[in-house]
């Protein structure tokens, strides 16, 4: 990948996971697609790992797809198929990581970009964050994957209004329509570091069963997805981490969770 996504495990419980293409504001290639999928998939099984933070280097978050090699790899139908379907699994795969995600959202968020943004659990944009969704723009139409995402956290107006005239949104504007979570001060990564530390006394299994949990409910898919819910629930219950929390609750102490 010639360095376009770094992983920083400088940290062993906080994964900082860097799309680093400056020189076209982080623009995602194919391969990117592909590959930062691969390292949330990864990282959702590595069990020291409790917090993924995604961001931008050189001032920037992700500009979107790099449409300089659509020529090579979207001139066809087919493989305008295949291109979004990478993208849509890139997006799914951070979306069902297990442990907690943070896009730390500094310059340009455009495009495919707020797709990655809007996979992750919780989104802090600083003062030089700016949003924006250019289809219309490109007479492109955005997948179902990406627009759900949109759906789910603006609502289908705001949605609308987003995909309809393809305008830029302030840092502020985001937090207040929902496309980001947070607002910080100072700068968006160290924002999201310091709500990642403070996950540290968080139960690992906990924050797993939640996402199931909440993922169904918001899908209204509970009854389908009974087994699962069971199966994360279980999975806590026998947990050497339940007795550390029993234990560190009557002994008046901070847990040391583990993940197990």
């Amino acid at each position: 990948m010639d360095g376009a996504l770094l992983v920083d495990r400088s940290d062993a419980a906080i994964a900082v996971v860097t799309i680093n293409q400056p020189n076209r504001r982080n623009a995602m290639r194919l391969a990117m697609w592909k590959e930062l999928g691969r390292i949330f998939s990864e990282l959702s099984h590595a069990a020291d790992v409790r917090a993924v933070i995604l961001c931008g280097s050189g001032g920037a978050f992700c500009a979107g797809a790099d449409i300089s090699e659509f020529d090579e790899v979207r001139s066809t139908i087919e493989e305008g198929r295949a291109y979004e379907a990478a993208g849509d699994a890139c997006q799914i795969a951070i979306a069902q990581c297990t442990k907690v995600t943070i896009a730390a959202i500094s310059g340009p968020c455009f495009g495919g970009g707020v797709g990655l943004a809007l996979s992750c659990d919780f989104r802090f944009a600083d003062a030089s964050a700016y949003f924006g969704i250019p289809a219309a723009r490109l007479s492109n139409v955005y997948g179902v994957v990406e627009t759900r995402a949109l759906f789910d956290a603006v609502g289908l107006a705001v949605a609308k209004e987003v995909l309809f005239t393809g305008r830029r949104y302030s840092a502020d504007e985001a937090l207040q329509v929902g496309m980001a979570t947070h607002r910080s001060d100072s700068d968006a990564l160290g924002a999201a570091l310091d709500f990642a530390n403070g996950l540290k006394l968080s139960a690992p299994l906990t924050i797993k069963g939640a996402k199931v949990v909440l993922d169904a409910i918001a899908r209204s898919e509970t009854s389908e997805r009974e087994g699962a819910i069971q199966a994360v629930a279980d999975e806590a219950i026998v947990s050497e981490d339940y007795k550390e929390g029993v234990a560190a609750f009557a002994e008046k102490r901070d847990p040391k969770f583990r993940g197990v």
